[in-house]
């Protein structure tokens, strides 16, 4: 089902977590919110949005890492359900795309939930305060050609770290719907 994301809550507090990578590494929120703002996508492995997009957020990323800005991704998907998404198949994916981020499994979906994540892929740029300030899409060319892209989430956190504040206008991320346990 493609959902679309709903809209800024500009100032959001975004809860702490910690979760582990696919190795049982664990990690925190707080310890990877860094001076300069944090992404947090929530992504998986077999939506065709992600797959889209994939080898785009590895690129941004790696520009954004480089610029101070720290990103992790988070699997929330019920894998129990959809075994492509399982831990192994999540470091299998991240190695094909090049994942320079931390891709973290949100075994009992709690993450997914506190941070009312609807959508794979779905976007929270917080700023270092851990305040959100972009809840849009990765890019303008979704699904087709991502010759002549305007790179939106990085554009938007660009302006997070330097001004603490995200761009106004923002346009949602749309995606299959986040596969949840009954």
């Amino acid at each position: 089902m493609l959902l679309n994301t709903p809209i800024c809550d500009f100032g959001w507090k975004a809860p702490n977590f910690t979760l582990s990578d696919p190795s049982g590494n664990q990690f925190t929120m707080i310890d990877n919110l860094g001076d300069k703002g944090l992404v947090i996508a929530f992504i998986c492995n077999h939506c065709p949005y992600v797959k889209a997009i994939a080898d785009r957020l590895a690129l941004d990323a790696s520009i954004l890492i480089d610029e101070g800005i720290n990103v992790v991704a988070v699997m929330s998907n019920d894998y129990r359900d959809y075994s492509a998404d399982n831990p192994e198949n999540m470091a299998i994916f991240a190695a094909q795309h090049s994942f320079p981020f931390l891709y973290l499994v949100d075994e009992d979906q709690s993450v997914g939930k506190a941070y009312g994540a609807i959508c794979t892929p779905d976007f929270f740029g917080l700023n270092h305060l851990g305040q959100l300030q972009y809840r849009g899409r990765i890019d303008d060319a979704q699904m087709g050609d991502a010759s002549k892209r305007s790179p939106e989430l990085l554009d938007a956190m660009r302006l997070v770290a330097q001004t603490g504040r995200g761009p106004k206008q923002q346009t949602a991320s749309m995606g299959c719907s986040i596969k949840w346990r009954d």
